[in-house]
């Protein structure tokens, strides 16, 4: 990371209500497109060659949180930060949800629960931890630190009235 970055990331963010919305919004928006990802990996899966429910969830997990952390790190957070470090981050985050979620998809299906139920309760279990992860752990110091990122906060800065 060159000097100008490592400057911007020790700087928090403050956003503007506006861009705390846009943030949730885009997020969801992504999510909800990673959750078509992974309820279609996981529906080819568990129809065409009928595994059981925790390889399926598993692969179908892998390759949604592989695109939303690309999309969301770009657009959602704006962040320049090391890749690796926030992967490792995230893989922290799913060192934990992943076993927990395996555990209880797999309990409530062998209980009878239906399994698009239960992946669906997952998925919105996700999105809610997830982002809290994201913006509070992983981007906590990393927002709008991109070049995008960055362009806009000067534009807001050029935007807002000065104090007297």
């Amino acid at each position: 990371m060159n000097n100008a970055q490592d400057m911007r990331a020790k700087n928090t963010v403050t956003l503007t209500k506006k861009q705390n919305i846009m943030q949730g919004v885009k997020f969801l928006l992504f999510s909800c497109s990673a959750g078509l990802i992974q309820a279609a990996s996981f529906t080819l899966l568990n129809e065409t060659i009928r595994w059981d429910y925790w390889p399926s969830y598993l692969i179908a997990l892998t390759l949604s949180v592989l695109y939303n952390f690309t999309v969301n790190r770009k657009f959602t957070f704006k962040s320049a930060k090391n890749v690796p470090l926030a992967m490792m981050q995230v893989i922290g985050y799913y060192l934990v949800f992943t076993p927990l979620s395996t555990w209880w998809g797999e309990a409530l299906t062998r209980a009878g629960w239906n399994e698009y139920i239960v992946l669906f309760g997952t998925m919105v279990i996700n999105l809610v931890t997830e982002f809290s992860f994201y913006r509070f752990v992983v981007y906590k110091n990393h927002m709008f630190t991109n070049k995008q990122g960055q362009a806009e906060l000067i534009k807001t800065a050029a935007e807002q009235p000065e104090e007297a």
